[in-house]
């Protein structure tokens, strides 16, 4: 297993690498001027020259990726042009909002699609397998723009259950950052009404950010559970006699659960760098509007860095992943 692990953390440093050649050599091919939008339209040659020379952008390619490593292998991701800060700090001032909500997202995923599709699997046929299966072909088309316009429109507008966005109200004075994630630092500083505050404004965006993929995971788990209930070593726990409850939840649902977990890793990398349209529709100040931004400023480090920080997570989930295998299904061996 250490050794497994191993390879897969070499595997991940070769990844890395070519992400990190691939996007370097993309970004260096748009046909824009980075220093020329950093400057500004209005700036004269001199300047956009000036900066250009600051930037190192006047260096041959190979000069610049050979510098930016460099960087990386001291942990220096460069400076943002749009913010004029260390990448690496703007990353860790943001990614936090987004990680979090991302979090809760895919809890609500699982928590919620996983007893939908059990439910749907043992009722097959039945009005409850109807009934669940419905939110989920619904959840599979609706756009997310769609459903977060909905969710402000009822819930926020008429209703008044749920805040605009944002992680706090304007008036509120965020907690003392020990993690970034606001659950935790409110907690950590005993501050309940803080914590329910923030358990509000993170309830829309993380439910709109999961709902097509719970619809994904209820629709999967269905499917593979039925799969489960027809093979041979379910049948000969029905012939012993256990009951119908029994034969699901010890014999059934874990093997049944490997596709469901596979999905899971997939599901929790796309949230993770799919968030620019949630985060803009409730203003939430993360890694996605940052990302955003940044490609529209043509900023390079800021563009590299993020695309570096995503890639890395979805290496680790996925050998996570790989991992939690063992403890489902005891016959896999790597």
């Amino acid at each position: 297993m250490l050794a497994y692990v191993a390879r897969r953390l070499v595997l991940l440093v070769v990844v890395l690498f070519g992400v990190s050649v691939l996007t370097f050599a993309v970004s260096h091919w748009v046909p824009a001027d980075a220093a020329r939008n950093a400057a500004g339209m209005d700036a004269t040659a001199e300047q956009v020259q000036r900066l250009r020379v600051e930037l190192g952008l006047d260096q041959p390619a190979h000069v610049q990726y050979l510098r930016y490593v460099g960087g990386l292998l001291r942990g220096d991701l460069g400076i943002s042009v749009g913010t004029r800060r260390p990448v690496t700090e703007d990353i860790a001032e943001f990614f936090p909002a987004t990680f979090e909500l991302v979090l809760v997202a895919t809890t609500i995923m699982m928590v919620v699609g996983v007893p939908l599709g059990v439910i749907s699997a043992v009722q097959r046929g039945k009005l409850a397998d109807v009934v669940t299966r419905l939110p989920a072909i619904l959840g599979t088309g609706a756009p997310i723009f769609w459903l977060g316009l909905m969710g402000q429109l009822f819930l926020y507008y008429r209703w008044s259950l749920v805040p605009y966005g944002g992680r706090l109200a304007e008036t509120s004075v965020a907690p003392a950052s020990v993690t970034g994630l606001l659950l935790i630092d409110t907690l950590v500083a005993g501050d309940p009404a803080l914590l329910g505050e923030a358990i509000r404004h993170l309830f829309l965006p993380a439910t709109v950010l999961s709902v097509p993929r719970m619809a994904i995971i209820t629709r999967l788990t269905r499917a593979s559970l039925l799969e489960t209930l027809n093979l041979d070593f379910v049948r000969t726990a029905r012939a012993k006699g256990l009951g119908e409850r029994t034969v699901i939840a010890r014999h059934a649902l874990k093997p049944a659960f490997i596709p469901v977990l596979t999905e899971f890793g997939l599901q929790f990398g796309w949230m993770l760098g799919g968030t620019v349209l949630v985060e803009s529709i409730f203003a939430w100040p993360g890694i996605g509007r940052y990302a955003f931004n940044a490609i529209q400023n043509i900023d390079l480090p800021a563009i590299m860095g993020v695309t570096l920080l995503l890639a890395t997570f979805k290496v680790a989930t996925n050998l996570l992943i790989d991992v939690l295998y063992l403890f489902v299904d005891p016959r896999i061996r790597y």
